[in-house]
């Protein structure tokens, strides 16, 4: 005999109770009906991770409470069908000066109607994204259950995603006299997590000498995106499966007893390249913040630059052709290949493309404020008015026909303030906000030796690739004028931003002293204008999001 479990990888919506227990439920009586006995759903599965401030009001806790409770009912007449599912739970004592905590990141076993046992997380992340420690108390129970049927049972410890890092909780629930080990997750992605998981997990199971089955959450919500890749580790430390990734799945893992213990195994499917997963992460994370917030289409500025060609190219993956408009909007200053690579690239994908010209407005704006210019010499102050006139006319377009404005500026960019406050920053959604300008180049050639969503081969111009950036604000200006090369520049980014080296451990890597008091002295006085931007989607282990709490008044300089 053999325990059937179906891990559902599933796309949930924060705060949407009944739309996610409904899924869970549609879940769990199709992995009945093929045969699974025991199914895991994903960390916060009731709620939707991660609900962040809505776990601090009462009525969100009891309403994630009676969504356990009807879930289980409706699933009363499936005879030995063991589902756990993820939720908030407690309550809040209060008093005039002092708030009594007593809520956990939870996860309740649902059996025939009923719930049988529930478990609270130990370990509770506070790095990166994570803030588990402000909303939740950690547990100190283990939970060990049942799963199958009668005369054929499997022992399953239950932990949730941080316990399964730690020596203590795998270790607690095989005293306790767990067979396998099930941890239900919500870990959002960046470059090379996946790897990590599994890593880490097959490090847990050689520790305790169990088999493991990881069921993860799958999708976008605000600027974090979860890939899935939900997989099973034999109890020899190897992966005996694996799910897809950035797509819901159903994935089964068969165990079944054997003379040296339980056998796990599951479907495996194959890693993706680097650059396939940080596509698809984007493209998630674009089509879910669209689709989850209820927008009908995109717009976005097209330039003929290699950042509003990228992101063009993510919004048709993510979105179709139908819902998805871009407008150049030259400038005195706009050259004659950049109209040109626009309209190459806008009819390659088959997307509407409009042109308007900011020149009437421009010299508007020159005209108004000549008196009180007078005198003085063109500077940034004219780049950032053509910047801001396309910015008001984007936001008009938006507000005129529903279309979410997606911005098209890069981390490179936001890191060092090469970006207008109120003109290209302005929008909703910023797609390569998390990607270096080097990453956003490599990005551009995998994705034109790629065509994943089936929409367009080479969908960007090689010229628009190969042509030195600028932002066309002024006679033959290129990004370089103001920035060291991308190279260098992205270099120290990474290792003073994301890796917090300091100035002089940067300098003693080998970077020119210059360059790294020029870029880091970027990076600390342009906090104000980071503050203003929009949400974007975060790809690498730190991102200028969640996990970048800098203040803006500052004057350390190490």
């Amino acid at each position: 005999m053999k325990l059937k479990i179906c891990v559902a990888q599933l796309n949930l919506v924060v705060g949407d109770l009944p739309g996610n227990s409904q899924k869970i439920v549609a879940a769990a009586r199709s992995a009945y009906a093929d045969g699974a006995r025991l199914v895991l759903t994903p960390e916060l599965s009731i709620c939707g991770y991660a609900a962040e401030d809505l776990f601090l009001r009462p009525a969100f806790i009891a309403a994630c409470d009676d969504a356990v409770k009807s879930v289980a009912r409706e699933l009363a007449g499936l005879k030995d069908l063991t589902l756990v599912v993820g939720h908030p739970s407690g309550d809040d004592s209060r008093t005039r000066s002092v708030a009594i905590q007593n809520r956990h990141n939870a996860a309740s076993v649902l059996c025939e109607g009923a719930v049988v046992a529930t478990y609270a997380k130990r370990e509770l992340p506070n790095y990166q994204v994570f803030d588990e420690r402000r909303y939740f108390t950690p547990g100190h129970r283990v939970c060990v259950f049942e799963a199958g049927v009668a005369g054929y049972k499997v022992k399953v410890g239950l932990l949730i995603c941080e316990d399964a890092w730690f020596e203590a909780p795998a270790r607690l629930s095989k005293e306790a006299g767990a067979e396998l080990l099930a941890v239900i997750n919500a870990s959002p992605f960046h470059l090379g997590k996946g790897n990590e998981r599994e890593l880490m997990m097959r490090e847990r199971v050689r520790a305790c000498g169990l088999p493991l089955v990881y069921a993860h959450l799958v999708g976008g919500q605000d600027e974090v995106v979860f890939e899935g890749r939900s997989f099973v580790v034999s109890a020899d430390g190897m992966i005996a499966g694996r799910a897809p990734s950035f797509v819901e799945d159903s994935f089964v893992v068969q165990a079944t007893h054997e003379l040296t213990g339980l056998h796990v195994a599951g479907p495996v499917t194959p890693e993706h390249s680097t650059d396939a997963d940080l596509w698809d992460a984007l493209v998630l994370g674009v089509r879910d913040y669209i689709g989850k917030n209820g927008f009908p289409s995109v717009i976005l500025g097209l330039s003929g630059g290699i950042d509003s060609a990228l992101v063009l190219a993510l919004a048709v993956d993510a979105l179709g052709k139908e819902r998805v408009r871009c407008v150049m909007m030259p400038s005195p200053y706009t050259a004659d290949i950049s109209w040109i690579d626009a309209r190459a690239m806008a009819q390659r994908l088959g997307v509407r493309y409009d042109e308007i010209s900011i020149v009437p407005e421009f010299e508007a704006f020159k005209a108004s404020l000549a008196q009180e210019f007078k005198g003085r010499a063109e500077d940034a102050t004219e780049e950032n008015i053509q910047a801001r006139i396309r910015g008001t006319l984007l936001m008009a377009l938006s507000n005129k026909f529903g279309s979410i404005v997606l911005t098209t500026g890069n981390k490179s960019e936001m890191a060092t303030g090469y970006c207008t406050l109120y003109g290209d920053m302005a929008g909703g959604f910023a797609v390569i906000k998390d990607l270096a300008k080097t990453t956003v180049f490599r990005l551009a050639r995998w994705r034109n030796a790629n065509d994943p969503y089936k929409t367009c081969s080479e969908p960007i111009p090689e010229r628009i690739i190969t042509r030195p950036p600028s932002a066309e604000l002024r006679p033959d200006q290129k990004d370089q004028d103001s920035l060291p090369p991308y190279e260098v520049l992205d270099a120290i980014l990474e290792r003073y931003m994301e890796n917090d080296q300091s100035i002089e451990d940067i300098i003693a890597a080998g970077f020119e002293r210059a360059d790294v008091e020029r870029v880091t002295r970027l990076i600390k006085i342009n906090e104000y204008k980071r503050r203003q931007a929009p949400v974007g989607i975060r790809v690498t282990h730190r991102s200028f999001g969640k996990d970048w709490r800098y203040p803006i008044t500052n004057r350390f300089r190490a």
